[in-house]
């Protein structure tokens, strides 16, 4: 019988320890409602999608010695953090028509951008995968041919970015795809060279390729194949 006692005893020991682990972690994941403490608009960087419908509000907190911004997106009443990571410089915005999906152009650093894309929820807007569009568009890149013709080097200085022409579906490029489907991004990057004096050298000089936002894919259209293979020339 005290066996008896003693096992449920310790079942509702167990029970309450993992409630309180849940009601913990439930509470540690709970996003944050409003900028923090020492976040403040920054009007000029404010960003609306071509109908109003979302806008995108970018606060920057100056009491860091190194300023940070902060991106939220209002749409129908939701507002929500882009995301977590904070970020060292402001940042533009691209909208798809269907306003499903946004695209941020994130300067990193001295000639360093990349990509993010956000998709729409019912909740708001949320990360669409865990690392950058831009880190998975070299990740691709670094997985063709291509490549392999590129000169290495210890540490590179990479660029992503957004191609011109989402708004029309790249009718530009003289291609009929389908509305909404894709986004097209450009590459180029420097590799640090050291020799007698610290110099950089374009390995990567406008390496394109294509993101089906249905499949969460890349693939390189027949239309890029002869710029594509001017881009990994050395200069």
């Amino acid at each position: 019988m005290k066996d008896r006692t003693f096992c449920i005893g310790t079942s509702w020991i167990g029970l309450l320890v993992a409630l309180s682990i849940g009601i913990c972690s439930a509470a540690a994941a709970t996003p944050p409602i409003a900028p923090p403490s020492g976040y403040n608009i920054e009007d000029e960087y404010t960003r609306k999608s071509p109908d109003g419908a979302v806008t995108i509000e970018q606060y920057l907190n100056k009491e860091t010695d190194d300023w940070k911004w902060q991106f939220w997106a209002r749409w129908q009443g939701a507002f929500t953090l882009l995301d977590p990571e904070p970020a060292g410089y402001p940042a533009g915005f691209v909208f798809t028509s269907d306003l499903k999906w946004i695209v941020r152009g994130q300067k990193t650093g001295s000639g360093e951008s990349t990509l993010y894309l956000y998709r729409l929820t019912p909740q708001g807007y949320v990360r669409a995968s865990k690392k950058p569009l831009g880190d998975l568009a070299w990740d691709y890149m670094k997985s063709r041919p291509d490549w392999r013709k590129i000169k290495k080097a210890p540490e590179y200085h990479e660029a992503a970015y957004l191609l011109e022409g989402l708004e029309d579906n790249y009718r530009g490029l003289g291609v009929d795809w389908p509305a909404k489907r894709y986004l097209l991004i450009g590459l180029s990057g420097d590799a640090d060279v050291k020799g007698r004096k610290h110099e950089q050298t374009g390995v990567v000089n406008g390496w394109h390729c294509r993101y089906d936002l249905e499949t969460g894919k890349f693939d390189v259209p027949p239309v890029f194949s002869r710029d594509n293979a001017k881009a990994v020339v050395p200069k």
